[in-house]
């Protein structure tokens, strides 16, 4: 074993504002024994300067070169580049979103590197503190709802003024996880009368613990919840008896945010063209699945489009877009992951521990999953 150093670089995406450490994390990584090098501005987009890392105990360096030639371990938001790999040693250990494709894995198994990808921290109780999925998902539920409302044309909650009375606006969750259920919460407080769809059986209890509407369905059964919580393929009767539901409701919402998603699949697609063209002028659709594909027919990634008045948004990396709690957050899920790689202040990789196993995408030169 040797002593656990961990390098943090800038981020190189473009937009992306988040860190993969945080300076009071850094702390607590040096009291267990670890090393902490930081390339200079690395938390600026985040609000934390170099002198809070300094003040944390890590050394902060010039360029991600001396972070990354100081340290057998690295830790990132997004995937690691093809330079960055380069200049740190064989056989290190990397920490990140991954999403790897063919050339990444090449580049992590050139260099004989392990690759842990935060998107495959288990749903396990135990594993519960490194779920970097559900912690990004609890801030983007919550942007897409002020999303949402910042461009309605009018106000979500009920007033009554001397002017007269104002009737809440109406809110369309779909899907129920973790951002969905952010998402519920987020336009409660803001005055709205929300209503969820989930295909969950499971999930209707935690909408109604949230004081909204749950959308009952004969879609809706315990077989359609898979493995970890997450929700399964459907076949096409299913999804026409989904299809009928949501179109039931939807005609009557001022803002949609949805939410739904299959792992390792397509975003299942909930709503059609013709629905959207039953929403009311003004009315708004945040799809938080534009990124594997979209829930709304009409979503193009990345972009807002507007048809017959309503307007669907597709954003992507949302959660980067507030960058300090996002970046506290995920820092504490790469905390509770180093705290199974450092055994008093030694680095030490367990392939055996089911965490460790579940996340592992290359190892020595080889790919594992």
């Amino acid at each position: 074993m040797t002593a656990i150093s961990v390098a943090v670089v800038r981020e190189q995406a473009r937009e992306e504002a988040r860190v993969a450490l945080v300076p009071e994390v850094v702390a607590r990584l040096i009291k267990g024994g670890a090393s902490v090098w930081v390339q200079a501005g690395a938390g600026l987009a985040s609000t934390f300067s170099d002198q809070q890392y300094t003040g944390a105990g890590a050394t902060v360096v010039a360029t991600a070169a001396e972070a990354l030639q100081r340290a057998n371990v690295l830790v990132k938001v997004l995937a690691p580049s093809a330079e960055e790999l380069l200049q740190l040693p064989e056989g290190a250990i990397t920490a990140s979103f991954l999403r790897a494709d063919d050339a990444l894995v090449a580049a992590l198994n050139q260099r004989k590197h392990t690759a842990l990808a935060m998107e495959r921290v288990p749903r396990t109780t135990r594993a519960q503190s490194m779920d970097a999925l559900s912690s990004q998902a609890t801030v983007a539920g919550y942007k897409a709802v002020l999303m949402a409302a910042g461009g309605l044309p009018r106000l979500l909650p009920m007033l009554t003024t001397a002017a007269g009375t104002l009737t809440p606006g109406r809110a369309l969750i779909l899907g129920a996880g973790v951002a969905g259920l952010q998402a519920i919460a987020t336009a409660r407080r803001l005055g709205a009368v929300v209503s969820a769809f989930d295909v969950r059986a499971a999930a209707k209890e935690q909408v109604h613990s949230l004081g909204a509407k749950f959308i009952d369905t004969d879609a809706v059964t315990a077989s359609a919840e898979g493995q970890g919580g997450y929700a399964k393929e459907v076949g096409a009767d299913e999804q026409e008896r989904i299809h009928r539901s949501i179109a039931r409701v939807i005609n009557d919402a001022d803002l949609v945010v949805s939410t739904a998603a299959i792992p390792n699949k397509r975003a299942p697609l909930l709503i059609t063209a013709a629905m959207v063209a039953t929403m009311r002028p003004g009315s708004i659709i945040v799809d938080l699945a534009a990124e594997t594909g979209g829930n709304c027919e009409l979503t193009k990634p990345g972009q807002t489009v507007e048809v017959s008045g309503v307007k669907v948004i597709g954003p992507l990396n949302l959660a980067a877009s507030m960058p300090l709690h996002a970046s506290q957050m995920y820092s504490r899920n790469v905390l509770a992951l180093l705290g199974l790689l450092n055994k008093n202040g030694q680095l030490e990789l367990d392939l055996a521990d089911d965490i460790i196993a579940a996340m592992a995408v290359t190892h020595r030169g080889e790919r594992r999953a």
